[in-house]
């Protein structure tokens, strides 16, 4: 049985992609190994976000060739889409395809092994217009489900490479969506999240079909489903429909990451994003009156061309104003071939780094505030793994997720990964809260409680 081994680089649409590829894989008999072992084909999804991704593709590209030189060797994703030349001129790479034209890949790495030619199958990504399907029925991750419904961006933002990595906006048929989540609740999952290089994005391409169509068919039509998130939404996409459908959902959790990148309207000008801070506080406003005890994360990046100390505490207001629960914070970096990387004002690093330490100390307090909302209260959480302490796993005691995206500790077994119970905090913190195993929500039957142990009856 011939070995495939893959090594994914960058995002959780990526990783999604990744797991679909398998499928394809597995489909033709292979079988899958670790990256680190010996296989017949080696297969790298790359990421090209920053000048780092390339370099860390690259890296991981020659590991595989030193690993195995007789095994075919494919790169796929991001950088092999913008950069096939740089790649194809590494020796020992043998298929390069893009971000397009995954399904061909075996017949690619066939004709490889009789013509012994490389093989660079990267076409014009612009010119797509469809979405590709890529169905993926489980995940190596038992507790929750990445279902995208979406590929590419139209914005163009001046720091971003994305569009020329992933093309324009495609939507997946609505149909194709709603059965692959039945399936994906079938397979025992209770939690999907909606992904996407553009999640918020979806049904702009459509006539008649938007993102709020799309969570109230997948409420209504996907049996057995209990929880929705959305990976990632902008403020201009929350639309008042998008919020009435938020306000009457019993699925769609509390939670929502919108990135913000910069709380500051010049900067946000440099940057083409398409709001201004007064629309982006007054969706949040809106948000948390029809989600109440709503978790929004946010994506920022400090030290962009020309960012003054005066735009920086704008931003930096803006967060602590609207109680963000967590950030992820970014120094900007040059991305070539980006309008951004040719600006004048690059930002010193040393005046980046400390505006990065200052964001992450305002995130660690307001994710700390964030959860004392909800000290003594009881919570929904899918226990995920086993609790580790320094690698050490803790026994009898699990993490998983609340709805609203707190990270919990609590005692549970092995039986209820993947499972939604009931949990108590009892000590609200940063980066964990920890918590009192309460019960296991009734409609899963067959789940009985015996002196606070948790089993399953059979």
């Amino acid at each position: 049985m011939p070995i495939v081994a893959f090594h994914t680089l960058g995002c959780k649409v990526n990783h999604y992609e990744t797991e679909a590829i398998w499928q394809l894989f597995k489909e033709q008999g292979y079988e899958r190994s670790e990256f680190e072992s010996t296989a017949d084909v080696y297969v790298i999804n790359t990421c090209t976000v920053t000048n780092t991704g390339d370099k860390k593709s690259r890296q991981v590209i020659r590991r595989a060739i030193r690993k195995n030189p007789d095994a075919v060797i494919c790169v796929t994703g991001c950088y092999a889409q913008t950069s096939p030349a740089e790649i194809m001129a590494i020796p020992g790479v043998d298929v390069v395809v893009g971000t397009q034209d995954r399904v061909k890949m075996l017949d690619y790495i066939e004709q490889f092994k009789e013509e012994r030619q490389p093989i660079n199958a990267v076409g014009n990504i612009m010119k797509a217009r469809l979405y590709e399907e890529l169905d993926v029925p489980s995940f190596t991750d038992r507790t929750r489900a990445s279902l995208k419904i979406q590929e590419g961006c139209n914005n163009f933002c001046t720091f971003c490479i994305i569009p020329w990595a992933r093309g324009l906006m495609r939507s997946r048929d609505p149909k194709e969506v709603i059965n692959q989540a039945q399936s994906l609740v079938n397979a025992g999952y209770k939690e999907i999240v909606l992904t996407g290089i553009h999640t918020g994005g979806y049904g702009e391409d459509m006539k008649d079909y938007n993102l709020a169509a799309l969570l109230r068919d997948l409420e209504l039509q996907v049996h057995g489903l209990k929880r929705i998130r959305i990976s990632s939404i902008e403020a201009s996409q929350i639309t008042d429909e998008v919020i009435e459908v938020l306000n009457n959902s019993k699925k769609v959790v509390r939670h929502l990451h919108i990135p913000l990148q910069s709380g500051s309207d010049t900067v946000l000008k440099r940057m083409r994003r398409k709001y201004t801070m007064e629309h982006f506080g007054e969706r949040l406003d809106r948000l948390k009156e029809a989600l109440p005890g709503l978790a929004v994360t946010s994506d920022v990046i400090v030290g962009f061309p020309g960012e003054t100390d005066e735009e920086f505490m704008e931003t930096y207001n803006f967060i602590k104003k609207h109680q963000f629960s967590e950030l992820h914070v970014f120094p900007y970096s040059k991305r070539t071939g980006t309008p951004a990387a040719r600006m004048e004002d690059q930002v010193d690093e040393e005046v980046k780094n400390e505006r990065v330490h200052r964001l992450i100390a305002l995130s660690d307090q307001l994710a700390k505030e964030y959860a004392s909302q909800f000290e003594s209260e009881v919570l929904e959480v899918i226990p995920e793994e086993e609790y580790k302490q320094d690698g050490v796993a803790v026994p009898g005691m699990y993490i998983g997720y609340s709805d609203n995206y707190l990270k919990v500790i609590f005692p549970a077994s092995e039986e209820l990964i993947g499972k939604i119970v009931k949990v108590k905090l009892t000590k609200v913190g940063y980066p964990y809260n920890e918590g009192q195993f309460v019960r296991v929500l009734e409609d899963q039957a067959g789940i009985v409680l015996d002196d606070n142990k948790v089993k399953l009856s059979s």
